[in-house]
């Protein structure tokens, strides 16, 4: 949506120094910094010279574009003269005239965010320049902009005199910050160099603190790796002649000595126990635990849950329930660690409900494709001030049932790291006295095994074949969205790159050379409107096409900065595939992308921007 402030008639130099003033005027309502004023003005003065000097007669337009902030101020300079002949050698900043001609041109370049200019022998010349108001200033709409341009127009410009006076006030205040900038920067450098030399101490001091704590690694690695051994042998020793004794192997015990027996077991019991959670800690730390994906289903590892811990039921007043999925329930990750979650979860559970029930569930997320394990029980609860201590290790809490339970406090930590190895993670909701609710969601398969999914995508391979598909790279930072692209463009002769930040994109624009751009502007809280218009001012990437896909309803905005196609989510699928066939094709000039596509998306009327 196009907004016109205010149209300036160049005929005689009065008119230049006039339009260099609605300039500044026209800034300093758009909400620019003073000096963004001094550059619009600058600017602006600059071309309207040019156009007096080599057309003797123009004009100059300030307008708005967009209706949602941050908007764009449009400044349109155009004339009816000769043209610029030797244009690319003016813009390369090679050419040079006794008159100043191209100075003009190259310096509001370089002043303005966004710079365009179309000249033709005997046809005159039209430049467009481009400013990215702030996000902050105030969003102008018609009647705004409609009381501005009045307000201008009334206004009687201000003497050359009076210009000449301000433009030495911009200058001076403009050496002044240049003079206190330059002692600034050298402060700074003799800041920095202090700085440097202590940061090469502390690299120093890091090196060897770092070297201190991989050997003591390394000793914990040993002391473990030899506890697993000298630990479990007489561990089992123990437990083993406890058990020959309570049977009477050897003769008959006393009813204190059995009890005395049974303490010797149960303490037995514990301790493997606690060694069993510390070495799989441990291995997670050191990232030596081996993940076996297989293929299984959810309901076939409730049965084998089911037999396994019916046993750890001890009292009639607490019932184990499994509920049977309702969904297609495959998974391919590492069953044994689900089981080893879902067994801790359930064995907790079992240890701190004294009346009720335990239930065991699975729910399908499609959108995080995902599955949710919850074990949820009729206990003690926890209170909310506790919840995160039960996850640090030999973390417990006190409660009626303890003097009766031991555990050993690393259980929950262990199922915590395992999430995490899964590509999952644990959640927990309790109520004091009402019982506790925790759950696991692992992703439906092993995200580096996830032969669909990004991973893949980013490889640009299908089924381990080298895909030669035209790259698209799809910046969005909805993980649903990225996957709907890459199934859009399935079976098409394009392939899609995913990026969730511009960080991401860059870096992949770097080594992948796009054929277009798929670009959101809300991503991770920002917009990326002036992303679109430093990409679209760059000589080289400036030529890859970009589609808008966006809640965000402003494509005249869009546009003005340089979008190539405009659509509002949620995109429809053969709308998008038409756009990137004709932009590509009209880029490449090669028909070849339709006959790829398997189908005939170029012959198509291509579609513009979504109606609203």
């Amino acid at each position: 949506m196009s907004m016109r402030i205010l149209t300036i008639v160049i005929e005689t130099e009065q008119d230049v120094v006039a339009a260099r003033q609605r300039a500044r005027q026209v800034a300093a309502v758009c909400g620019f910094s003073a000096q963004d004023q001094v550059r619009i003005a600058t600017a602006v003065s600059e071309l309207a010279r040019n156009v007096y000097n080599y057309a003797s007669r123009g004009r100059v337009e300030f307008s708005i574009e967009g209706k949602t902030s941050p908007q764009v101020l449009v400044v349109r300079i155009e004339d009816r003269g000769p043209g610029i002949g030797n244009l690319d050698e003016v813009l390369s900043g090679k050419y040079q005239s006794p008159t100043g001609m191209g100075v003009g041109i190259m310096g509001a370049r370089r002043l303005m965010d966004q710079f365009d200019i179309v000249t033709g022998k005997g046809t005159g010349t039209t430049i467009t320049l481009k400013k990215l108001l702030s996000a902050a200033a105030p969003t102008l709409t018609p009647q705004s902009v409609g009381a501005i341009g009045a307000e201008l127009a009334s206004a009687q410009p201000v003497a050359t005199l009076g210009e000449v006076q301000q433009q030495n006030r911009e200058l001076l205040i403009t050496l002044e910050e240049l003079k206190a900038r330059q002692e600034e920067l050298v402060q700074l450098t003799r800041e920095l160099e202090d700085t440097n030399r202590g940061v090469v101490a502390l690299y120093a001091e890091l090196d060897e603190k770092a070297d201190h704590l991989r050997r003591a690694d390394e000793m914990k690695s040993r002391f473990l790796s030899n506890m697993s051994h000298e630990f479990r042998t007489p561990l089992s020793s123990i437990r083993g002649l406890s058990k020959l004794l309570l049977d009477r192997i050897d003769g008959d015990l006393t009813e204190e000595q059995e009890k005395q027996v049974n303490f010797i077991l149960k303490g037995a019991e514990s301790l493997s126990e606690l060694v069993n959670d510390l070495l799989d800690l441990a291995k997670i730390e050191a990232g030596k635990t081996d993940v076996r994906p297989t293929k299984f289903d959810v309901a076939e590892l409730f049965s084998a849950l089911r037999g396994m811990l019916r046993p750890l039921l001890v009292t009639e007043s607490v019932q184990l329930i499994f509920e049977e999925p309702d969904f297609q329930s495959t998974m391919y990750t590492d069953e044994a660690k689900v089981s080893q979650i879902l067994r801790n979860f359930i064995s907790n559970a079992l240890k701190f409900t004294d009346s009720g029930e335990v239930r065991v569930s699975a729910s399908h997320l499609p959108e995080e494709r995902a599955i949710r394990f919850s074990v949820i029980d009729t206990g003690l609860g926890i209170a909310p001030e506790h919840q995160q201590i039960i996850f640090e290790e030999f973390g417990q809490v006190e409660n009626r049932l303890q003097h009766k339970i031991k555990g050993t406090g690393l259980g929950l930590p262990l199922c915590r790291k395992l999430a995490d190895l899964l590509g999952g993670r644990v959640e927990l909701s309790s109520t004091l006295d009402k019982g506790s609710t925790f759950s696991a969601v692992i992703p439906v398969t092993l995200p580096s095994e996830d032969t669909d999914g990004e991973a893949e995508i980013l490889a640009g391979s299908e089924n381990g074949i080298a895909d030669e598909r035209l790259p698209v790279l799809v910046i969005e930072d909805q993980q649903p969205v990225r996957i709907m692209y890459e199934k859009f463009l399935r079976g098409t002769a394009f392939r899609a790159i995913p990026a969730r930040s511009l960080w991401e994109a860059d870096e992949i624009w770097a080594s992948i050379s796009p054929v277009a751009i798929i670009l959101d502007i809300n991503l991770n809280g920002e917009d990326t409107w002036r992303w679109l218009m430093d990409t679209k001012n760059d000589g080289v990437r400036g030529r890859t096409p970009i589609i808008v896909a966006t809640e965000v309803d402003d494509p005249a905005k869009a546009f003005a900065l340089g979008a190539d196609a405009f659509f509002v989510k949620p995109v429809v699928c053969d709308e998008l595939v038409a756009q990137l066939t004709r932009l590509v094709s009209d880029e490449m000039g090669n028909r070849s992308v339709a006959d790829s596509s398997g189908g005939d998306a170029l012959n198509q009327t291509a579609r513009g921007p979504r109606a609203h």
